[in-house]
C-alpha cells in the first residue's frame, strides 16, 4: 500500500522561508518523477514543483527562482525548500507521483500559510 507522508508546514511572514517533507512508503521510490503539488482554498490542485529520477526538475512559472525540489532516494524522500514566500503561496501542500497510476490517493498534506 502506497503511503505518502508530507510535513514541515508551518505560518511564515512574507518573505521567509520553509523547508517541506515527504516521505513515501509501498513503492520502489526511486523510478518515479516525484511532484510537489498545492491547493488553496477555493481553488484547483497544481503542480508546482517536479523532479525526475535522476534529479531533473521542473516548475511552475509562480515559483520559479524560489522553491527548490530535490530528493533522497535512500530515504524515499522528496523535499521542498520555499523561499521569499508570498502571501499567494498559502496552500496545503502534497506530493505524489507524476505517475497516478501509482495510486490515485493522495497524503494529508501540510498546511503553508504565508501572511503577517
Amino acid at each position: 500500500q502506497v503511503q505518502l507522508g508530507e510535513s514541515g508546514g508551518a505560518w511564515v511572514q512574507p518573505g521567509g522561508s520553509l523547508r517541506l517533507s515527504c516521505a513515501a512508503s509501498g513503492i520502489t521510490f526511486s523510478r518515479y518523477i516525484m511532484g510537489w503539488f498545492r491547493q488553496a482554498a477555493g481553488k484547483e490542485r497544481d503542480l508546482g514543483a517536479a523532479i525526475t529520477t535522476n534529479g531533473s526538475t521542473n516548475y511552475a512559472d509562480s515559483v520559479k527562482g524560489r522553491f527548490t525540489i530535490s530528493r533522497d532516494n535512500t530515504k524515499n524522500t522528496v523535499y521542498l525548500q520555499m523561499n521569499s514566500l508570498k502571501r499567494e503561496d498559502t496552500a496545503v501542500y502534497c506530493c505524489h507521483p507524476e505517475d497516478f497510476s501509482v495510486t490515485p490517493f493522495w497524503g494529508q498534506g501540510t498546511q503553508v500559510t504565508v501572511s503577517s
